[in-house]
């Protein structure tokens, strides 16, 4: 059981330094291959072979820092091959890495929100999109589908914005102390039959 500090200001750290303070690995000097031994038996072997460099770096998040933000944290700058709808980051370097506006939050050593910057570029939104459709079409079931009306409204003209989604159910499990989600969804069929 733990005391959660909700006061501000909380730990803000990127993901690459959660993973070198809580997991004591530095993406920075470790080859993709290098990574691909870390996480060997924590992922499917299909998806680690064919994983590119940002989805590496945030497996290693996950498997080896997530759990640990216990107290609560904002982990920012994100792999683009997290998130294809989000804007490049505007620091020069973190752009040149392909790494994006998007920071989530956790407590608990779960997220509570997940925010960024929404891509306006429609030549880069359909090149994310095409790219996430063929590993949609390879097996990867996380990866986002082509859309084409999107895309076309990106055209149009989208113009600066920004997205925020902030989890009501984890909160209730937050703040009522329950141990699983299923405890506090609101509809019964989505908790299992007893």
């Amino acid at each position: 059981e733990h005391l959660i500090d909700l006061k501000t200001p909380w730990e803000r750290l990127s993901m690459k330094d959660a993973i070198k303070k809580y997991g004591k690995i530095d993406p920075d000097k470790l080859s993709d291959d290098e990574m691909r031994a870390n996480l060997k038996g924590k992922i499917k072997e299909e998806k680690l072979k064919t994983a590119p460099r940002g989805k590496l770096i945030a497996s290693l998040f996950e498997e080896f820092a997530e759990h640990h933000l216990i107290q609560p944290h904002h982990i920012i700058d994100h792999p683009i091959e997290t998130t294809p709808f989000c804007k490049l980051h505007r620091n020069l370097k973190l752009r040149e890495e392909k790494f994006v506006e998007r920071f989530e939050s956790f407590i608990l050593g779960y997220e509570f929100c997940n925010a960024y910057s929404e891509l306006n570029d429609p030549e880069l939104q359909r090149q994310l999109l095409e790219a996430q459709n063929n590993l949609r079409e390879g097996g990867d079931d996380e990866a986002n589908p082509m859309d084409e009306e999107f895309v076309e409204a990106v055209c149009q003209g989208m113009p600066p914005t920004g997205g925020l989604g902030i989890g009501i159910d984890r909160l209730t499990m937050l703040f009522t102390d329950a141990f699983s989600i299923r405890d506090v969804v609101y509809f019964p069929m989505m908790r299992p039959e007893e």
